[in-house]
């Protein structure tokens, strides 16, 4: 027993090194955000004057609402680099396993993948060309950054060429075609963190602004850019959407945009729509079909988030065991699959539930 405590006693920092190793690796930077449909194209902007040395520039991008079922805009915006030398990979969506898979942006002293996605002001598609760090100070490429020269003077001009596209996601139809070049895999494997508490408030108030869903701005959000995050106050608009926006009839499965079909997660399902209270004429059996119907929708809503969680659990598993495409696309079918047989079963359910309220399915009084 004593030689297993000593060798527990050894292996202790070990582990506790492995953990932290594993919080900052690629799959960290990967959150279980799975979309039936593509994101929209990214919209034209401008870029906010640059507003302090030091400030690094994170572009904008679609993220996902499952509360609203729709896609919203995080404004591009200039952000304090948490650390001297650190770099922002943007967050991206890519097309997997049948479904979008979203990845989260990171900070790491060099820029990894981010899908080959064009955001433009120097993060083209592949690294980044708006600036570089040089003696513990950010020098910005005036050719791609807006800087204020009276008050930044670490600056330096190197012109880029590039080919202008507005996709926002990475394969599945229409989707960019590019893999992690060596040397994206070898910026993954670095020490990384993720967004900053100034860019988590940003994407909080994001996520409530109406105006930037999707189904609302229909692609041309109405604040697209900020010059410091969380100042929607003086937004820079969006010119033009990126492309035509077409949002999917939810009420026909949510048809996907790159390819896909029905909800895959009973999260990804729209919000169930409660019928209009009993009005038999008799106040008694109103009284008891109401609550009939509140027990029915809450024994619904506990089968949803009961199978979310088994579903959350085999991600998880999966993601433990370094499960391949193949599986890992195997498994996401078996999901569509039990969210279209439970969703299928609450509609014929609560379809039961209306005919007794309008006094058929043999429940009129005699």
């Amino acid at each position: 027993m004593r030689r297993i405590a000593r060798i527990a006693a050894l292996l202790g920092p070990v582990l506790i090194a492995l953990v932290m190793l594993s919080a900052s690796t690629p799959a960290s930077a990967q959150v279980r955000i799975t979309v039936g449909f593509g994101p929209p194209a990214l919209p034209v902007y401008e870029q906010p004057l640059c507003p302090g040395d030091g400030y690094l520039w994170t572009p904008g991008y679609w993220a996902w609402d499952s509360d609203f079922d729709d896609y919203y805009w995080v404004p591009g915006t200039w952000v304090l680099a948490p650390e001297v030398g650190f770099l922002w990979t943007p967050p991206w969506w890519g097309w997997d396993g049948g479904v979008f898979l979203f990845h989260e942006g990171w900070w790491g002293p060099n820029i990894g993948f981010y899908g080959g996605i064009n955001y433009g002001f120097g993060y083209f598609g592949v690294g980044f060309v708006g600036g570089r760090w040089d003696g513990g100070h950010f020098f910005y490429n005036r050719d791609v950054a807006n800087i204020n020269v009276v008050n930044i003077h670490n600056v330096y001009n190197e012109h880029v060429n590039v080919t202008v596209n507005h996709i926002s996601y990475n394969g599945g139809e229409g989707g960019i075609v590019a893999r992690p070049r060596p040397e994206d895999e070898r910026a993954m494997q670095e020490r990384h963190i993720g967004a900053v508490a100034a860019q988590t408030e940003h994407i909080q108030q994001a996520r409530a602004n109406r105006d930037l869903r999707a189904s609302v701005n229909q692609g041309r959000p109405s604040i697209a850019a900020t010059a410091r995050p969380g100042d929607f106050s003086h937004p820079i608009e969006a010119r033009e959407a990126g492309g035509a926006y077409h949002a999917p009839d939810r009420g026909a499965g949510r048809p996907a945009g790159g390819g896909g079909g029905s909800p895959v997660h009973p999260k990804d399902l729209p919000a169930a729509e409660r019928p209009a209270p009993p009005n038999t004429g008799n106040a008694e059996r109103d009284r008891k079909l109401q609550q009939q119907q509140d027990k029915l929708y809450a024994k619904q809503d506990q089968e949803r988030q009961k199978l979310q969680q088994k579903q959350d659990q085999e991600h998880a598993r999966a993601d433990k065991q370094k499960a391949n495409d193949a599986q890992k696309q195997q498994m996401e079918q078996r999901h569509a699959q039990q969210t279209k047989q439970m969703q299928q079963r609450h509609q014929q359910q609560q379809q039961q539930m209306q005919q007794r309220a309008s006094g058929g399915g043999g429940e009129r009084r005699k």
